[in-house]
């Protein structure tokens, strides 16, 4: 990884010369180009310089770089090569130069190559540089994120837009190395734009093993040689000649496996039946989750015993229980201080006043929640939390964790299981009708519907606006058991006037009497 301030500020990856051949020669050979000009606007040590000098030998290439020292390398490893004449490398800042002169003096196919740094405008802030763009709303952020440029961006994501901003009126291609999720971001932005002008292909790279980096990482290829395919197709590695799956934009959404949800996107729909929720917020782990010692006697996550009445602690199963399927048994219990959000809490002091105490001694730590959501709301107010939180039996997924695993939930310890809140779950009053859903989420058509839309690269992949895009009742109907689900959906009831209301279980002031009586 880079190792200095220096390395980081630029972000620093020099590539490897036999990628960089590799990268060229997919170009050549997947590609077929043939440029007059080759440009790297950041071209380091000279690695695609050196490959595309032994590629595409009779091209004029121009290497630019900030970096004087990577200059005068680049320079002295090309000296060998017969046709380095047609080489010029020089200093340069790139977000100084006057890119629009220099590309419009330029005439023929031009091949824009190279590996722009993997770092963000915040990481750049973080560090007082000058190495960064001057901020302007390039992504159309609303509010106050467009009016002072604050929001976080990829700097190699600005630069590729200025990339094809180069060649809107040109004819050539734009190779880079850079984030799986940058090109994504890029593909999309440039489609809203340039409609059908670029065709796009990304070829998948193991970014730990040539840059001894952690992220999803890629060639990025956006050619003006369109095709027919107007969606973006994904390779598995450099070698591979066919397609893997396409990226593209259906229904409103960015798909990742746009032919996959083709076929299963009649499975699409709100279900007004069962709805999708996140587990508990509350933003102060070391008070409101604790360890059992010993019957009423509990520890804390700073490390101190307190006796505690049992009726506000339930038991917690967080990301990792449900990422890894360790849900028979719970490490930790949670402090559930509200049954609805925005209940009163101050019933706590008479109904369980060990527990009062406990939250009045770490009322320092509960008032400093950063979150803007608790300010104006009772004291030792949590979030995530609702009828459906305390019914016994649930479907779990992690919305961390980079696979469709499922869990079904029963009750631990006599009580309702809670999750945090990086956890999606569905809840169910029986057993049986939990267990005929987790039939219906974990099957074939589902599972291929929801990996058609999910990324596996980003941070939080599962999330419930994905998983909320899947009707049941659809599923119900793809499997032949619709009869099964109308029979669960029955809580649900048309009023006179038309409008679809809750059925009595349904309804959270009744279902709470009943759950707290």
């Amino acid at each position: 990884m880079v190792k200095s301030i220096e390395k980081w500020q630029f972000g620093d990856f020099q590539t490897p010369d036999n990628l960089a051949r590799e990268v060229v020669q997919t170009l050549r050979v997947n590609h077929q180009i043939s440029p007059k000009f080759i440009i790297e606007p950041s071209c380091g040590k000279g690695a695609f310089l050196r490959a595309a000098l032994s590629i595409f030998e009779k091209s004029k290439i121009i290497g630019l770089d900030i970096n004087e020292e990577y200059v005068k390398e680049a320079k002295i490893s090309v000296s060998e090569y017969s046709n380095h004449e047609n080489l010029t490398v020089y200093e340069s800042d790139f977000f100084g130069k006057s890119w629009k002169d220099f590309i419009s003096n330029l005439s023929g196919y031009i091949l824009v190559i190279g590996n722009p740094p993997w770092v963000t405008s915040s990481e750049l802030s973080i560090l007082n540089s000058q190495n960064i763009p001057s901020k302007s709303n390039f992504q159309n952020r609303r509010g106050i994120e467009a009016i002072t440029g604050s929001g976080n961006f990829d700097i190699s994501e600005w630069m590729l837009l200025q990339y094809v901003e180069w060649l809107s009126k040109k004819e050539g291609t734009i190779a880079v190395l850079c984030k799986y999720s940058v090109a994504r971001k890029v593909v999309r932005q440039v489609k809203q734009k340039s409609g059908s002008r670029f065709s796009a292909h990304i070829y998948l790279i193991d970014a730990k093993v040539h840059f001894g980096a952690s992220v999803e990482a890629c060639l990025f290829i956006l050619s003006t040689d369109v095709d027919d395919e107007l969606d973006c197709k994904v390779y598995e590695n450099l070698q591979s000649k066919n397609a893997s799956y396409l990226i593209g934009e259906r229904d409103g959404l960015i798909l990742r496996d746009t032919v996959k949800y083709e076929n299963w996107k009649h499975l699409a729909g709100q279900d007004l039946r069962y709805i999708w929720r996140s587990g508990i917020k509350h933003d102060c782990s070391k008070v409101m989750e604790l360890e059992q010692v010993h019957d009423a006697l509990y520890l804390n996550g700073m490390g101190k015993k307190y006796s505690l009445e049992e009726s506000y602690l339930y038991p917690l199963l967080k990301s990792s229980d449900i990422g890894n399927g360790r849900t028979s048994d719970y490490r930790k219990l949670i402090l559930i201080t509200q049954k609805l959000v925005g209940d009163d809490t101050s019933i706590i002091q008479d109904k369980a006043p060990k527990t009062w105490q406990y939250l009045l001694e770490h009322d320092g730590y509960l008032k400093n929640r950063k979150s803007s959501i608790y300010k104006n709301k009772p004291p030792y107010a949590i979030f995530g939390v609702g009828f459906y939180s305390f019914k016994n039996w649930k479907i779990a997924i992690s919305g961390l964790y980079k696979q469709l695993r499922f869990c079904l939930i029963e009750p631990l310890g006599g009580k309702p299981v809670m999750f945090d809140d990086t956890v999606n779950f569905l809840s169910f009053e029986t057993e049986e009708e939990a267990k005929f859903i987790f039939k219906l989420v974990t099957s074939s058509p589902s599972l291929e519907f929801f990996d058609s839309m999910i990324f596996w690269d980003e941070k939080r992949p599962i999330t419930i606006e994905i998983l909320r895009r899947l009707s049941l009742k659809a599923v119900a109907k793809e499997l032949g058991v619709v009869e099964n689900y109308l029979r669960w959906a029955e809580a649900f009831q048309v009023a006179s006037n038309g409008q679809l209301e809750l059925g009595l279980a349904e309804q959270p002031s009744l279902y709470t009497v009943q759950m707290y009586t």
